[in-house]
């Protein structure tokens, strides 16, 4: 087969120049010289198969071995590494490093529980000075009275407030006011108490069911000023209700005595943040008195009210006032005893 004539310039020693992308842009290559261009050969079928037999070249080789490499590498890392994890999961104590890490927990474990510790010792410290403010007179009060208070507040703290009351009158004027609660303060409860006297005929219970309605309740009058119509309403009918328990059991004393056994609660509170705002007790009284008709009679405001009239003593142990309140009761109780004793020997 004839292969057709090679062309070549005429001038085999001129250099012939191209332009060739390399790795940092368009460069002008000089190609070789004396380049020779050779003939394309188609192989046989006998070249081929030896073509096949022959080895491939070291650049295909590494090229290869490389990427075989690179596989065994990653399959090493990973089954590495779930060793390690299984390992680590199944027994922390094989290594050191893990020792090392659990100890050291337990010393941050430590060291944060002792600074927890320090917070609370110093948090207790300022509520023990909170609660231990001494006046002029140098006497130790309840934290909720300061030596800014309202005369007639720091009055009602150390003259009736957790004192036992045995009087009808008082129970139910410490009743309603303990009810106004939810609209006024006590400094202002206690500014008006006197208005409030005049209104409502010393808050006798027997004399207050026998009021008019309309007539405090009309614009303009003395009662409508003090409080609001709702809470002037709540009075009116609480005081009929407590007419019916004073048929019923002989005196409202006796009927809200019996809840605590004549017997009142010493709290023995340290801290104002340990006074609870109600308890199960003051849920008890305030379903019972729901269900004979009160209104405005809630745990919160029953609880206040427990506290004012001295069926439970919550004044804190650095008062000066939870000493007296604790002989009060001791006294209650002995006066409750002999009474009981007595009725039953008659």
């Amino acid at each position: 087969m004839s292969v057709p004539p090679r062309i070549r310039s005429l001038d085999s020693g001129e250099r012939e120049f191209r332009s060739v992308l390399g790795p940092t842009g368009n460069k002008l290559q000089r190609k070789p010289p004396a380049m020779k261009l050779e003939k394309p050969v188609i192989a046989s079928k006998d070249e081929k198969t030896k073509k096949s037999n022959t080895p491939a070249s070291p650049t295909t080789t590494l090229k290869q071995c490389s990427s075989l490499c690179s596989s065994l590498l990653r399959k090493n890392s990973a089954s590495m590494t779930a060793s390690y994890s299984s390992d680590a999961s199944s027994s922390c104590e094989s290594s050191p490093l893990s020792v090392a890490s659990s100890s050291s927990c337990k010393k941050v474990v430590r060291r944060s529980g002792s600074v927890s510790s320090t917070r609370k010792h110093s948090v207790g410290k300022e509520e023990e000075k909170v609660a231990g403010d001494c006046f002029a007179d140098g006497r130790r009060r309840c934290p909720w009275i300061t030596p800014k208070s309202d005369p007639c507040y720091v009055g009602f703290h150390d003259e009736e407030w957790g004192v036992p009351v045995h009087d009808d009158k008082m129970l139910f004027e410490l009743l309603c006011l303990s009810g106004a609660l939810s609209e006024l303060s006590w400094t202002e409860i206690l500014s008006r108490r006197q208005l409030l006297r005049e209104v409502f005929m010393d808050f006798d219970p027997v004399a207050v069911s026998e009021l008019n309605d309309k007539k405090l309740t009309t614009p303009g009058t003395a009662a409508i000023s003090l409080l609001s119509e709702v809470k002037i309403r709540s009075i009116l009918d609480n005081s009929r209700h407590v007419r019916k328990i004073i048929a019923e059991y002989g005196s409202f004393k006796k009927y809200m005595w019996n809840f605590v056994n004549n017997k009142p609660t010493q709290s023995q509170f340290r801290y104002q943040r340990q006074i609870p705002v109600k308890t199960s007790k003051a849920e008890y009284i305030s379903k019972d008195l729901v269900r004979r008709g009160f209104r405005s009679v809630s745990p919160t405001v029953i609880y206040s009210f427990m506290q004012a009239v001295g069926l439970t003593n919550d004044h804190l142990i650095g008062c000066f006032r939870y000493q007296d309140c604790c002989a009060d009761a001791e006294t209650t109780t002995t006066t409750a005893a002999k009474a009981k004793k007595k009725n039953e020997r008659e």
